[in-house]
């Protein structure tokens, strides 16, 4: 994955260690220490909190301390002034920019083996790499650039956001005036919370992110069938992630013009009509349903939209449900045709 791959240390006797600084602890050296922990080199490893240079040279890698990148050595700080290392600038055939923190650092030289020895595939395995791209742009880059001090965009937050995995690692640190409190204690808390989630993440990618691809690939092929627009589609499979997909495909395939509405069965086997948004992530949608319809339920909705068995639609305009396909795709069409006339 990239390009200048560590040396391998010969084998020292004693057990492996892996060096961090002690004090105040992060989310990137947690992350960092968790992953390589799932190397079976490191398995085993004891992780040594200091920052003494003396016995930082005694580890047999060392992560987010010394001052020292080069993976030729296994150290793997990104602290010094000079440092300005990304995923790009480390392999060329990645696109992510953002500055490395420990975490990126390890995952770019070691993810491949990890994500590999997780999900029981050869290293050379296509699905490697692709879980490996997508497990750093959906949870290692967010912790690159929260410890590097990257804004995630410019100008003032409308809110700010306090639960990210980042922010909950910090809670496992001793408060200001608890002097006595175990601190190796909340590191090795901290660690299981972050290796959880990072497990989670890549298994999902494996398990039901990848195989959603053909399912939604199937839709977007046949959404001239479901409505001459072009602009629904419909899932076969119920609520899959479809979002990354979805967007994908309508650049590989040209799509034009692009999808509006996706139909799909919730856990009731109810019909949900959903709308396209701008962008991942994004909360603007390509087309809402219509204004006049937002908020109403049930009877109401179904005498306000002439549509029989409404359910709902939601108050942001961006959901709505119906209790059969045929009353959720007339939704969808009918909401195509009053942007129409409204344009």
């Amino acid at each position: 994955m990239c390009d200048n791959q560590p040396a391998t240390k010969k084998p020292r006797t004693g057990t492996m260690k892996i060096g961090t600084h002690n004090g105040h602890f992060h989310c990137d050296e947690i992350l960092a220490c968790f992953m390589l922990r799932q190397l079976p080199k490191y398995a085993d490893a004891e992780i040594v909190r200091t920052r003494d240079p003396a016995v930082i040279d005694t580890c047999d890698i060392v992560v987010d301390v010394g001052g020292v990148y080069d993976p030729a050595k296994n150290r793997f700080d990104h602290h010094q002034r000079t440092f300005n290392e990304s995923m790009s600038t480390v392999n060329s055939s990645k696109k992510w920019t953002i500055k490395l923190s420990s975490a990126g650092l390890v995952y770019c030289h070691f993810g491949a083996e990890i994500v590999a020895s997780i999900l029981e595939l050869p290293v050379e395995d296509p699905v490697v790499d692709i879980v490996y791209d997508k497990v750093y742009e959906n949870f290692v880059e967010e912790i690159d650039a929260i410890d590097n001090g990257i804004n995630q965009y410019d100008g003032v937050a409308r809110y700010q956001i306090s639960t990210n995995l980042s922010s909950r690692v910090s809670h496992f640190n001793p408060l200001w005036n608890e002097p006595n409190a175990d601190e190796m204690a909340g590191f090795l808390k901290a660690m299981k919370m972050v290796g959880d989630e990072f497990m989670d993440k890549v298994l999902y990618y494996k398990k039901s992110w990848l195989p959603a691809r053909e399912l939604v690939e199937e839709a977007v092929k046949g959404r001239m069938e479901v409505d001459p627009s072009g602009e629904i589609a419909v899932f076969k499979s119920g609520g899959c992630p479809w979002k990354d997909h979805l967007f994908n495909l309508e650049a590989e395939l040209n799509i034009n013009p692009p999808i509006k509405y996706v139909l799909y069965t919730d856990n009731n086997n109810k019909w949900r009509v959903q709308c396209v948004p701008e962008a991942v992530g994004s909360f603007s949608n390509r087309l809402s349903l219509p204004e006049d319809w937002r908020g109403l339920r049930d009877d109401v909705l179904t005498e306000k939209s002439g549509i029989a068995g409404c359910i709902f639609i939601h108050a942001g305009g961006f959901i709505g449900g119906n209790h059969t396909y045929e009353g959720a795709l007339e939704m969808a069409k009918q909401s195509l045709k009053m942007s129409q006339k409204n344009t």
